[in-house]
């Protein structure tokens, strides 16, 4: 896979990931479609020594997930675009929204989570591992 770049909305940020993501995904979760104002995340986990921030100030929020574990996001100081996550879940773990990637063409997702809450105008690819709830 190499190396990729992604920036936030307004630039201040910057990451890197190198390598391959240890998992990717589908998320329909109502966490998910807030953080990220869209009907679903596509998101990517990748080890944490394979993400670095280049550029820029982070803050962070954290709150409790559906599952009963503790989730952290990072996002852009000034612009507020998500730019990372980690999850009391999956130690040595960071999430990655694809939409922060300068370019996500390359993202292939394995599975769905949380289709028991999919909007009715989504379709969700049957060949995928699909899981009503998170992954077993």
């Amino acid at each position: 896979m190499g190396t990729h770049t992604g920036k936030c909305l307004c630039g201040d940020v910057t990451i890197e990931v190198s390598g391959e993501p240890v998992m990717q995904g589908n998320c329909h979760c109502i966490d998910c479609r807030k953080n990220t104002g869209a009907g679903f995340a596509t998101i990517l986990f990748f080890k944490e020594e394979q993400v670095s921030l280049i550029s820029g100030e982070i803050n962070s929020y954290q709150y409790t997930a559906d599952s009963g574990n503790k989730k952290t996001k990072h996002f852009c100081k000034r612009c507020g675009s998500v730019v990372s996550g980690i999850n009391t879940g999956r130690p040595g773990i960071k999430s990655i929204y694809v939409g922060i990637l300068d370019d996500g063409s390359f993202v292939k997702p394995e599975f769905n989570v949380y289709t028991s809450r999919v909007l009715p105008y989504i379709n969700i690819d049957e060949t995928l591992n699909n899981f009503e709830k998170g992954k077993q």
